[in-house]
């Protein structure tokens, strides 16, 4: 008789889909496939966007992506929740509601405002609702620097002065950077105990199309792993950056992380 297979760390993902590939829900799934984990995708939004920019955008139904969650919260252990693309005050409503039925999952909460092209993928006013409703409830926030200034409406902020102002809302933060032109990138986590780690890397060439989607959930598999906090995010940062240095350009935009190796199916 065989012995069955142990499973695989459960990942819910609430985030959209690109139809370019990369980012979004297949980002998600790649990062937690590589993590050694089960992706459970569900879509929040539909997009129209390649690596150049978005064009347009389309949330579901808030039932739509309840009915999704339910379905699989209902049938599988799941570890942890990663959070990306909303693009509503809606669904911001919705992502809270899930999380009250389950406050034990650990939430990496990814602010998808804008993407990597720089097109809106949300109203101003999102930014609002996740910082005073998602980033409570929280285990870490994952928002690179213009991110950080959005939701600490701070313009011109610096990460310690985003830092300042969210850490009154959430628990752990990490402030992604790579948005100057310092030839090392520093990417700084920021802990409610008053810890600090910085993280730093060697600047690579070009912009990357998903690296955002990745590293977050990298960190969502590595929790969900069941990793310290601090261990977690450095190994889901040296993993991000290797998918930024071995990147392709299947298209006419940005680089596109190469999250599993190119042996994977063979």
């Amino acid at each position: 008789m065989n012995t069955p297979t142990p499973f695989r760390p459960v990942v819910l993902c609430l985030s959209g889909h690109d139809p370019s590939g990369g980012a979004g829900l297949q980002a998600d799934i790649e990062a937690l496939i590589a993590q050694g984990c089960h992706a459970a995708p569900a879509v929040t939004a539909l997009t129209v966007q390649n690596t150049v920019d978005v064009m347009d955008f389309r949330v579901l139904d808030r039932e739509w992506v309840l009915a999704q969650a339910k379905a699989v919260l209902d049938d599988m252990p799941v570890s942890a929740v990663k959070l990306g693309m909303l693009g509503n005050l809606q669904m911001v409503d919705t992502v809270v509601e899930i999380m009250q039925a389950h406050p034990e999952l650990p939430l990496v909460c990814d602010p998808v405002l804008r993407a990597g092209g720089g097109g809106s993928l949300g109203k101003d006013e999102v930014g609002y609702a996740m910082r005073e409703k998602l980033l409570p409830i929280a285990r870490i926030v994952t928002p690179n620097l213009p991110e950080a200034r959005i939701l600490a409406e701070l313009p011109n902020g610096t990460a310690d002065e985003c830092a300042d102002k969210l850490l009154q809302r959430c628990q752990n933060l990490l402030i992604t950077g790579g948005h100057g032109d310092e030839l090392d990138i520093h990417n700084r986590l920021y802990c409610r105990d008053g810890s600090t780690h910085t993280f730093t890397c060697p600047r690579l060439p070009g912009s990357y199309h998903g690296s955002g989607c990745t590293l977050a959930s990298a960190l969502a598999g590595r929790l969900a792993l069941g990793e310290e906090l601090v261990s977690a995010v450095k190994t889901a940062l040296d993993y991000t950056w290797r998918t930024l240095r071995d990147a392709e350009q299947p298209g006419h935009g940005q680089y596109v992380p190469r999250r599993l190796p190119l042996d994977f199916c063979q």
